[in-house]
Protein backbone atom coordinates (compact mmCIF):
# COMPACT_ATOMS: atom_id res chain seq x y z
CA UNK A 1 0.00 0.00 0.00
CA UNK A 2 1.37 3.43 -0.97
CA UNK A 3 2.44 5.50 2.05
CA UNK A 4 0.54 8.79 2.14
CA UNK A 5 1.57 12.03 3.82
CA UNK A 6 -0.27 12.87 7.01
CA UNK A 7 -2.72 15.74 6.66
CA UNK A 8 -3.18 16.11 10.42
CA UNK A 9 -0.95 15.04 13.31
CA UNK A 10 -2.38 15.40 16.81
CA UNK A 11 0.22 14.87 19.51
CA UNK A 12 -0.74 14.47 23.17
CA UNK A 13 -3.54 17.03 22.82
CA UNK A 14 -5.31 18.00 26.05
CA UNK A 15 -8.30 20.29 26.47
CA UNK A 16 -9.33 21.61 29.88
CA UNK A 17 -12.25 23.79 30.89
CA UNK A 18 -11.28 24.87 34.40
CA UNK A 19 -10.99 21.71 36.48
CA UNK A 20 -12.75 19.56 33.85
CA UNK A 21 -10.59 17.72 31.31
CA UNK A 22 -12.56 17.26 28.10
CA UNK A 23 -9.73 15.61 26.13
CA UNK A 24 -7.02 13.47 27.73
CA UNK A 25 -3.77 13.29 25.75
CA UNK A 26 -5.18 12.40 22.33
CA UNK A 27 -2.55 11.33 19.78
CA UNK A 28 -3.48 10.29 16.25
CA UNK A 29 -2.57 10.93 12.62
CA UNK A 30 -4.98 11.50 9.72
CA UNK A 31 -3.68 10.76 6.23
CA UNK A 32 -3.96 13.00 3.20
CA UNK A 33 -7.00 12.19 1.01
CA UNK A 34 -8.60 10.12 3.76
CA UNK A 35 -12.20 10.00 4.95
CA UNK A 36 -11.59 9.92 8.69
CA UNK A 37 -14.36 9.74 11.29
CA UNK A 38 -14.39 10.70 14.96
CA UNK A 39 -17.08 8.48 16.47
CA UNK A 40 -18.49 8.37 19.95
CA UNK A 41 -21.46 9.19 22.19
CA UNK A 42 -22.47 12.71 23.17
CA UNK A 43 -19.95 14.32 25.48
CA UNK A 44 -17.02 12.08 24.47
CA UNK A 45 -14.92 15.00 23.16
CA UNK A 46 -15.14 14.40 19.41
CA UNK A 47 -16.57 17.84 18.55
CA UNK A 48 -14.10 19.50 20.90
CA UNK A 49 -11.26 17.82 19.01
CA UNK A 50 -12.73 18.95 15.67
CA UNK A 51 -13.01 22.54 16.95
CA UNK A 52 -9.38 22.42 18.09
CA UNK A 53 -8.32 21.43 14.56
CA UNK A 54 -10.45 24.28 13.16
CA UNK A 55 -9.00 26.77 15.64
CA UNK A 56 -12.29 27.52 17.43
CA UNK A 57 -10.93 25.98 20.66
CA UNK A 58 -7.44 26.50 22.09
CA UNK A 59 -5.21 23.53 22.92
CA UNK A 60 -4.47 23.32 26.65
CA UNK A 61 -1.48 21.02 26.11
CA UNK A 62 0.08 19.23 23.16
CA UNK A 63 0.41 20.06 19.48
CA UNK A 64 -1.57 19.94 16.23
CA UNK A 65 0.21 19.84 12.86
CA UNK A 66 -1.26 20.38 9.39
CA UNK A 67 0.95 18.82 6.69
CA UNK A 68 3.92 19.16 9.05
CA UNK A 69 3.25 22.77 10.11
CA UNK A 70 2.33 23.44 13.71
CA UNK A 71 -1.02 25.27 13.69
CA UNK A 72 -2.48 25.36 17.20
CA UNK A 73 -1.49 29.01 17.59
CA UNK A 74 -2.89 30.08 14.20
CA UNK A 75 -6.31 31.82 14.19
CA UNK A 76 -9.12 30.01 12.31
CA UNK A 77 -9.01 32.33 9.28
CA UNK A 78 -5.33 31.49 8.68
CA UNK A 79 -5.83 27.74 8.69
CA UNK A 80 -6.42 26.10 5.27
CA UNK A 81 -9.44 24.19 6.61
CA UNK A 82 -13.19 24.71 6.27
CA UNK A 83 -16.04 23.48 8.42
CA UNK A 84 -19.56 22.29 7.55
CA UNK A 85 -21.79 22.70 10.59
CA UNK A 86 -24.89 20.82 11.63
CA UNK A 87 -27.22 23.77 10.87
CA UNK A 88 -25.54 24.65 7.49
CA UNK A 89 -25.51 28.44 8.34
CA UNK A 90 -26.61 29.59 4.86
CA UNK A 91 -27.41 33.25 4.24
CA UNK A 92 -31.21 33.44 3.78
CA UNK A 93 -31.10 36.72 1.77
CA UNK A 94 -28.64 35.37 -0.85
CA UNK A 95 -29.42 32.92 -3.62
CA UNK A 96 -27.60 29.59 -3.86
CA UNK A 97 -24.90 30.82 -6.25
CA UNK A 98 -24.09 33.85 -4.12
CA UNK A 99 -24.04 31.74 -0.94
CA UNK A 100 -21.31 29.58 -2.48
CA UNK A 101 -19.43 32.57 -3.93
CA UNK A 102 -19.48 34.59 -0.71
CA UNK A 103 -16.49 32.94 0.95
CA UNK A 104 -14.40 33.27 -2.22
CA UNK A 105 -15.12 37.00 -2.43
CA UNK A 106 -14.10 37.37 1.25
CA UNK A 107 -10.78 35.79 0.31
CA UNK A 108 -10.17 38.44 -2.35
CA UNK A 109 -11.52 36.81 -5.51
CA UNK A 110 -13.33 39.08 -7.97
CA UNK A 111 -17.11 38.75 -8.11
CA UNK A 112 -16.91 37.23 -11.61
CA UNK A 113 -14.21 34.74 -10.64
CA UNK A 114 -16.04 33.81 -7.44
CA UNK A 115 -19.31 33.17 -9.27
CA UNK A 116 -17.56 31.06 -11.93
CA UNK A 117 -15.95 28.92 -9.23
CA UNK A 118 -19.25 28.71 -7.36
CA UNK A 119 -20.92 27.41 -10.51
CA UNK A 120 -18.33 24.65 -10.82
CA UNK A 121 -18.92 23.64 -7.20
CA UNK A 122 -22.69 23.55 -7.74
CA UNK A 123 -22.17 21.28 -10.74
CA UNK A 124 -20.09 19.02 -8.50
CA UNK A 125 -22.94 18.69 -5.99
CA UNK A 126 -25.56 18.53 -8.80
CA UNK A 127 -27.33 21.78 -7.88
CA UNK A 128 -26.42 24.07 -10.79
CA UNK A 129 -30.09 24.23 -11.83
CA UNK A 130 -30.96 25.67 -8.39
CA UNK A 131 -28.47 28.57 -8.55
CA UNK A 132 -31.10 31.32 -8.43
CA UNK A 133 -33.13 29.87 -5.55
CA UNK A 134 -32.99 31.04 -1.95
CA UNK A 135 -32.11 28.53 0.82
CA UNK A 136 -35.74 28.56 2.03
CA UNK A 137 -36.80 27.15 -1.35
CA UNK A 138 -34.58 24.07 -0.96
CA UNK A 139 -35.05 20.76 0.83
CA UNK A 140 -32.85 19.83 3.78
CA UNK A 141 -30.65 17.63 1.62
CA UNK A 142 -30.23 20.38 -0.98
CA UNK A 143 -29.30 22.92 1.70
CA UNK A 144 -26.69 20.52 2.99
CA UNK A 145 -25.17 20.19 -0.49
CA UNK A 146 -25.04 23.98 -0.83
CA UNK A 147 -23.17 24.16 2.47
CA UNK A 148 -20.76 21.51 1.16
CA UNK A 149 -20.23 23.40 -2.10
CA UNK A 150 -19.51 26.61 -0.17
CA UNK A 151 -17.00 24.85 2.08
CA UNK A 152 -15.27 23.12 -0.86
CA UNK A 153 -15.09 26.19 -3.11
CA UNK A 154 -11.88 27.67 -1.58
CA UNK A 155 -10.26 24.23 -2.01
CA UNK A 156 -9.27 23.72 1.64
CA UNK A 157 -6.61 21.15 2.46
CA UNK A 158 -8.94 19.63 5.08
CA UNK A 159 -12.74 19.71 5.34
CA UNK A 160 -14.26 19.34 8.81
CA UNK A 161 -17.84 18.06 9.07
CA UNK A 162 -19.65 18.37 12.40
CA UNK A 163 -22.60 15.94 12.29
CA UNK A 164 -23.95 17.51 9.07
CA UNK A 165 -26.48 14.70 8.41
CA UNK A 166 -28.18 14.58 11.79
CA UNK A 167 -31.11 16.82 10.78
CA UNK A 168 -32.04 14.72 7.73
CA UNK A 169 -34.57 11.89 7.59
CA UNK A 170 -33.30 8.31 7.44
CA UNK A 171 -33.62 7.71 3.68
CA UNK A 172 -32.05 11.05 2.76
CA UNK A 173 -29.29 10.51 5.29
CA UNK A 174 -28.35 7.21 3.65
CA UNK A 175 -28.29 8.87 0.22
CA UNK A 176 -26.11 11.69 1.49
CA UNK A 177 -23.67 9.23 3.07
CA UNK A 178 -22.87 7.85 -0.38
CA UNK A 179 -22.75 11.34 -1.93
CA UNK A 180 -20.29 12.53 0.72
CA UNK A 181 -17.99 9.58 0.11
CA UNK A 182 -18.17 10.21 -3.64
CA UNK A 183 -17.36 13.91 -3.14
CA UNK A 184 -14.37 13.06 -0.97
CA UNK A 185 -12.94 10.72 -3.59
CA UNK A 186 -13.60 13.14 -6.44
CA UNK A 187 -12.05 16.18 -4.75
CA UNK A 188 -9.15 14.36 -3.06
CA UNK A 189 -9.60 16.55 0.03
CA UNK A 190 -9.12 15.07 3.50
CA UNK A 191 -12.52 14.81 5.23
CA UNK A 192 -12.74 14.66 9.03
CA UNK A 193 -16.28 13.70 9.97
CA UNK A 194 -17.83 13.81 13.46
CA UNK A 195 -20.80 11.58 14.28
CA UNK A 196 -22.40 9.49 17.01
CA UNK A 197 -24.04 7.26 14.36
CA UNK A 198 -22.15 3.97 13.97
CA UNK A 199 -23.75 3.16 10.61
CA UNK A 200 -22.61 6.49 9.16
CA UNK A 201 -19.09 5.83 10.34
CA UNK A 202 -18.98 2.27 9.00
CA UNK A 203 -20.51 3.30 5.64
CA UNK A 204 -18.26 6.22 4.76
CA UNK A 205 -14.95 5.98 6.57
CA UNK A 206 -11.51 4.82 5.53
CA UNK A 207 -10.63 4.78 9.23
CA UNK A 208 -12.50 5.44 12.46
CA UNK A 209 -11.35 6.79 15.82
CA UNK A 210 -13.72 5.60 18.55
CA UNK A 211 -13.79 7.96 21.52
CA UNK A 212 -15.26 7.82 25.02
CA UNK A 213 -14.91 10.14 28.02
CA UNK A 214 -12.27 12.26 26.31
CA UNK A 215 -10.06 9.31 25.44
CA UNK A 216 -9.24 7.44 22.24
CA UNK A 217 -10.51 3.87 22.63
CA UNK A 218 -9.61 2.33 19.26
CA UNK A 219 -8.35 3.44 15.85
CA UNK A 220 -8.71 1.33 12.72
CA UNK A 221 -10.63 0.52 9.56
CA UNK A 222 -14.40 -0.03 9.80
CA UNK A 223 -13.88 -3.79 9.45
CA UNK A 224 -11.18 -3.86 12.14
CA UNK A 225 -13.31 -1.83 14.55
CA UNK A 226 -16.37 -4.02 13.97
CA UNK A 227 -14.74 -7.45 13.78
CA UNK A 228 -11.99 -7.02 16.39
CA UNK A 229 -13.10 -4.52 19.05
CA UNK A 230 -10.39 -3.95 21.63
CA UNK A 231 -12.59 -3.59 24.72
CA UNK A 232 -16.16 -3.79 26.02
CA UNK A 233 -17.00 -0.18 25.20
CA UNK A 234 -16.09 -0.51 21.51
CA UNK A 235 -17.80 -3.91 21.19
CA UNK A 236 -20.99 -2.60 22.76
CA UNK A 237 -21.02 0.79 20.98
CA UNK A 238 -20.32 -0.44 17.43
CA UNK A 239 -23.25 -2.45 16.13
CA UNK A 240 -25.24 -5.11 17.99
CA UNK A 241 -23.39 -7.69 20.03
CA UNK A 242 -23.79 -10.29 22.74
CA UNK A 243 -21.50 -9.67 25.72
CA UNK A 244 -21.02 -12.72 27.93
CA UNK A 245 -19.29 -12.96 31.32
CA UNK A 246 -16.59 -15.65 31.18
CA UNK A 247 -13.71 -17.02 33.20
CA UNK A 248 -10.54 -18.07 31.42
CA UNK A 249 -9.77 -21.65 32.50
CA UNK A 250 -6.68 -22.25 30.38
CA UNK A 251 -4.52 -20.78 27.63
CA UNK A 252 -2.75 -23.02 25.11
CA UNK A 253 -1.37 -22.58 21.58
CA UNK A 254 -2.79 -19.07 21.28
CA UNK A 255 -6.30 -20.15 22.32
CA UNK A 256 -8.09 -19.26 25.55
CA UNK A 257 -10.60 -21.74 26.97
CA UNK A 258 -13.45 -19.63 28.40
CA UNK A 259 -16.22 -20.89 30.68
CA UNK A 260 -19.64 -19.25 30.96
CA UNK A 261 -21.71 -19.16 34.14
CA UNK A 262 -23.92 -22.03 32.91
CA UNK A 263 -20.95 -24.29 32.27
CA UNK A 264 -20.69 -23.73 28.50
CA UNK A 265 -17.17 -23.54 27.12
CA UNK A 266 -15.91 -21.37 24.28
CA UNK A 267 -12.52 -21.21 22.62
CA UNK A 268 -11.28 -17.72 21.75
CA UNK A 269 -8.12 -16.29 20.31
CA UNK A 270 -5.86 -15.34 23.19
CA UNK A 271 -5.58 -11.67 24.14
CA UNK A 272 -2.32 -10.39 25.59
CA UNK A 273 -2.61 -9.72 29.31
CA UNK A 274 -5.49 -12.16 29.90
CA UNK A 275 -4.44 -15.42 31.53
CA UNK A 276 -5.95 -18.38 33.41
CA UNK A 277 -8.34 -17.31 36.18
CA UNK A 278 -9.17 -13.95 34.60
CA UNK A 279 -12.83 -12.94 34.70
CA UNK A 280 -13.50 -11.02 31.49
CA UNK A 281 -16.00 -10.89 28.62
CA UNK A 282 -16.55 -12.48 25.23
CA UNK A 283 -18.42 -10.73 22.43
CA UNK A 284 -20.44 -12.57 19.77
CA UNK A 285 -22.05 -10.71 16.86
CA UNK A 286 -25.66 -11.91 16.29
CA UNK A 287 -25.07 -12.51 12.55
CA UNK A 288 -22.11 -14.84 13.30
CA UNK A 289 -24.44 -17.38 14.94
CA UNK A 290 -27.29 -19.61 13.79
CA UNK A 291 -29.92 -21.78 15.49
CA UNK A 292 -30.53 -25.49 15.02
CA UNK A 293 -32.58 -28.22 16.65
CA UNK A 294 -29.50 -30.40 17.13
CA UNK A 295 -25.91 -29.34 17.74
CA UNK A 296 -23.61 -29.04 14.75
CA UNK A 297 -19.89 -29.73 14.65
CA UNK A 298 -19.15 -26.07 15.45
CA UNK A 299 -19.06 -24.68 18.99
CA UNK A 300 -22.52 -24.18 20.40
CA UNK A 301 -24.59 -22.94 23.32
CA UNK A 302 -27.95 -24.25 24.53
CA UNK A 303 -31.04 -22.18 25.18
CA UNK A 304 -34.75 -21.65 24.70
CA UNK A 305 -36.37 -19.30 22.17
CA UNK A 306 -38.16 -16.36 23.80
CA UNK A 307 -39.27 -14.29 20.80
CA UNK A 308 -38.77 -13.70 17.07
CA UNK A 309 -38.72 -10.08 15.88
CA UNK A 310 -39.22 -9.28 12.18
CA UNK A 311 -37.18 -6.21 11.13
CA UNK A 312 -37.44 -6.37 7.34
CA UNK A 313 -34.09 -7.55 6.02
CA UNK A 314 -33.49 -9.78 9.06
CA UNK A 315 -35.23 -11.73 11.77
CA UNK A 316 -33.90 -11.26 15.29
CA UNK A 317 -34.39 -14.19 17.66
CA UNK A 318 -34.11 -13.69 21.42
CA UNK A 319 -32.88 -16.80 23.23
CA UNK A 320 -32.51 -17.42 26.96
CA UNK A 321 -29.34 -19.42 27.54
CA UNK A 322 -29.41 -22.39 29.92
CA UNK A 323 -28.36 -20.94 33.30
CA UNK A 324 -27.24 -17.83 31.50
CA UNK A 325 -28.28 -14.44 30.12
CA UNK A 326 -30.36 -13.52 27.09
CA UNK A 327 -28.76 -13.95 23.68
CA UNK A 328 -29.58 -12.44 20.28
CA UNK A 329 -29.33 -14.32 16.97
CA UNK A 330 -29.82 -12.57 13.63
CA UNK A 331 -31.01 -14.53 10.60
CA UNK A 332 -31.33 -13.28 7.02
CA UNK A 333 -34.92 -12.82 5.86
CA UNK A 334 -34.72 -15.31 2.99
CA UNK A 335 -36.04 -18.78 2.22
CA UNK A 336 -32.67 -20.20 3.27
CA UNK A 337 -32.51 -18.13 6.43
CA UNK A 338 -36.11 -18.69 7.51
CA UNK A 339 -35.45 -22.44 7.78
CA UNK A 340 -33.56 -21.66 10.98
CA UNK A 341 -36.50 -19.89 12.69
CA UNK A 342 -38.00 -21.65 15.71
CA UNK A 343 -41.18 -20.85 17.62
CA UNK A 344 -41.01 -19.32 21.12
CA UNK A 345 -40.53 -22.03 23.76
CA UNK A 346 -38.40 -24.23 21.47
CA UNK A 347 -35.24 -25.74 22.97
CA UNK A 348 -32.43 -24.96 20.54
CA UNK A 349 -28.69 -24.90 20.02
CA UNK A 350 -26.91 -21.67 19.11
CA UNK A 351 -24.07 -22.57 16.79
CA UNK A 352 -21.09 -20.28 16.36
CA UNK A 353 -19.15 -19.63 13.19
CA UNK A 354 -15.43 -20.39 13.53
CA UNK A 355 -13.65 -17.45 15.16
CA UNK A 356 -16.92 -15.71 16.06
CA UNK A 357 -16.19 -15.50 19.79
CA UNK A 358 -13.87 -12.58 20.59
CA UNK A 359 -12.18 -12.28 23.98
CA UNK A 360 -12.16 -8.69 25.24
CA UNK A 361 -9.90 -6.65 27.45
CA UNK A 362 -12.32 -5.00 29.87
Amino acid sequence: MEQRENAIDIRSAVKRYGSFTALKEISLSIRDNEFFTLLGPSGCGKTTLLRMIAGFEAVSEGSIYLFGEEIENLPPNRRPVNTVFQNYALFPHLNVLDNVAFGLEMKGRSKLEAREKAGLMLELVQLIDFSARRPSQLSGGQQQRVALARALAPQPKVLLLDEPLSALDLKLRKTMQLELKHLQRETGITFIFVTHDQEEALTMSDRIAVMSSGQLQQLGSPRDIYETPCNMFVADFIGDTNLLDVQVDAVKDGQAVCRLAGGHQLNCEQVEGVGPGAKVHVCLRPERTFISEKPTETENLQGRVVENIFIGTDITTLVELVEGPGFTVRTSNSDRGSQGIFEPGSDVFINLEPGAARLLMD
